[in-house]
């Protein structure tokens, strides 16, 4: 899949190790998270986004909450890479768990994007209320609130 040229810049910014120098790190990083199933969507974060993150989960009292984070966006992840033309390659695994047959969108979201299904995009403002659980929202990242700003 092709990454829009904007949301490649951010990666870039979004990768403390990136160097178009270097032939190590040519290729800017980011971290794809598909642990939570109540989400139609990959979810795409920047490397220093998904380290902010990780800071927040474990600054969290231990609990539930915290176990749940963990597995979403700790077990529930895999580091991508651009290639040198700007495209990224989508794990079989995640393409036939989120339907990525051949069209895909890419949505970006600040220091995140997400990847849809052509057949499956629903503008954010078009969400049914109530698909959402009580237990786990649908952003869990709310539940951040909770720990100490970092």
């Amino acid at each position: 899949m092709s990454i829009p040229s904007r949301f490649r810049g951010v990666l870039g910014a979004g990768d403390p190790d990136w160097d178009p120098a270097s032939k190590e790190n040519a290729n800017p990083q980011f971290v794809m998270v598909y642990g939570n199933h109540k989400v139609p969507y990959l979810e795409c974060f920047t490397v220093a986004e998904m380290e902010r993150i990780e800071n927040r989960i474990d600054a969290m009292p231990a609990g539930e909450r915290k176990r749940k984070l963990q597995k979403v966006y700790s077990s529930g992840s895999v580091d991508a890479s651009l290639d040198d033309t700007g495209r990224i390659v989508i794990p079989a695994k995640l393409r036939k768990r989120y339907g990525i047959e051949s069209e895909a969108y890419a949505v970006a979201s600040l220091n995140t994007f997400q990847i849809w299904a052509a057949e499956r995009y629903v503008p954010t403002d078009a969400v049914d209320e109530d698909m959402l659980s009580e237990d786990l929202p649908e952003d869990p990242m709310e539940w951040l609130n909770d720990a100490e700003a970092l």
